[in-house]
């Protein structure tokens, strides 16, 4: 893994855990043809160094991703108290037409069980493209201690 800028509370090893135990979508921003943000929330899981997400091959996410493979992405809860990861890489693409990384997907978000939707979400695996995205930068913050509500 290159050299990543780190910032905020956490090192590395703490966001790395966050990264991945944190089951809430990551909210990913990408460049538009005009140079404005597009902004979409997926799926998403880390492993060695690396945020892991998938959307399908004529999806407006990977045309954007094929034409410019900058991103910046943040994994955060939406409630109170406020912490998470944000950060900034760049996004590889790769076919994945047995639709692996979206089992493994759906089944961290949603569990393993047998339902119609992943029935469903499954038969157009083969149309899936792995994102692979390689941090340049991850930037943590956590207010929990701040806020605490209680």
């Amino acid at each position: 893994m290159s050299e990543i800028k780190i910032t905020g509370p956490w090192a590395l090893p703490k966001i790395e855990s966050y990264l991945s135990s944190s089951v809430v979508p990551l909210k990913l921003s990408m460049i538009s043809a005009r140079g404005w943000p597009v902004l979409a929330s997926l799926w998403f899981f880390y492993k060695e160094g690396k945020i892991i997400c998938a959307s399908r091959k004529k999806s407006r996410v990977i045309k954007l991703l094929s034409n410019n493979n900058r991103c910046a992405f943040e994994v955060s809860p939406d409630a109170p108290p406020y912490h998470g990861v944000r950060g900034q890489g760049l996004a590889e693409l790769e076919a994945d037409p047995n639709g692996i990384v979206l089992e493994h997907l759906h089944d961290r978000f949603l569990g393993r069980r047998e339902t119609l939707f992943r029935n469903w979400l499954m038969q157009g695996a083969s149309q899936e493209v792995i994102i692979s995205i390689t941090p340049s930068s991850l930037m943590s913050w956590d207010y929990r201690e701040r806020m605490d509500l209680e």
